[in-house]
């Protein structure tokens, strides 16, 4: 499995007398499979919008999306929504679900027409709770649980869908540092047991450290830089990427790189 975006670009309308915004210009980046790939930036880089180029969500108006050499455009909603899963940064159901019904909403794209989930559906859902440690949760109401259970639930949810690819944007966004390390934990622990390909966006270098086994730079809509993260992940390409100075080294006891800021460039 490979998911490819090809020389992809995106342009929002600002509506009646305002001007198109660019929002991606030319981005090609490929997710090989049972990778763990992070994309970094800074605000209104266009993280989220390649997250949703990649997902189906919206077409690019240049360049194309594939998914094993399939151009995501030639498959039915459907189709994409079997194969690939979204944590979006925040979920606001209209209705008071427990977390049971959240997850089970996962498995949409596997019922038929009018179809009703049934027994082997509640199974693989209880599966996904019980992955994600929240089987104990399943009967709560989901608006009632913390950042950090509502955060395990809708990965739980993401999980009944199969996906072959997993993508996520800001997974640990607003959740306290105890809930961080509880999510960055589960994510390694599905991508290394499960082999679920997993592409994230997130504002925490250190997370993306930890985690991802190769990174994506974006600047201004386009590829400053890709490949392994020990790699891309220096000092200089910090200072590139977001105008700081900072200090990048390979910590012993946690076994990966860490990001100190040291201060804003002049």
């Amino acid at each position: 499995m490979s998911l490819t975006a090809e020389r992809v670009s995106y342009t929002y309308g600002r509506g009646p007398g305002a001007g198109p915004v660019p929002a991606l210009g030319g981005v090609s980046v490929r997710v090989a499979r049972g990778s763990l790939t992070g994309l970094l930036g800074p605000n209104g880089c266009g993280k989220t919008t390649l997250l949703k180029l990649l997902s189906g969500v919206i077409r690019p108006a240049t360049g194309h999306v594939s998914l094993d050499g399939q151009r995501l455009e030639r498959l039915s909603r459907r189709d994409v929504a079997r194969r690939i899963a979204v944590v979006p940064q925040e979920t606001h159901p209209a209705f008071d679900y427990t977390a049971l019904e959240m997850v089970l909403m996962g498995r949409h794209p596997h019922l038929g027409t009018f179809a009703l989930e049934g027994p082997a559906d509640v199974a693989i859902a209880s599966e996904a709770l019980e992955a994600t440690g929240t089987a104990h949760l399943a009967h709560r109401a989901y608006m009632t649980l913390s950042g950090g259970e509502k955060q395990r639930v809708v990965i739980a949810s993401a999980l009944a869908q199969e996906p072959d690819v997993l993508l996520l944007d800001e997974p640990t966004a607003s959740l306290d540092l105890g809930y961080q390390l509880d999510v960055a934990a589960l994510l390694s622990r599905l991508n290394r047991e499960r082999g679920v390909t997993m592409v994230l966006a997130t504002h925490d270098l250190n997370l993306a450290a930890s985690l991802c086994d190769s990174l994506v730079l974006l600047r201004d809509g386009r590829v400053l830089a890709d490949g392994p993260t020990q790699d891309v992940l220096t000092a200089a390409m910090v200072r590139r990427l977001y105008d700081v100075d900072a200090d990048v080294r390979r910590h012993e006891e946690a076994g990966h790189l860490t990001v100190v800021p040291l201060g804003r460039l002049p």
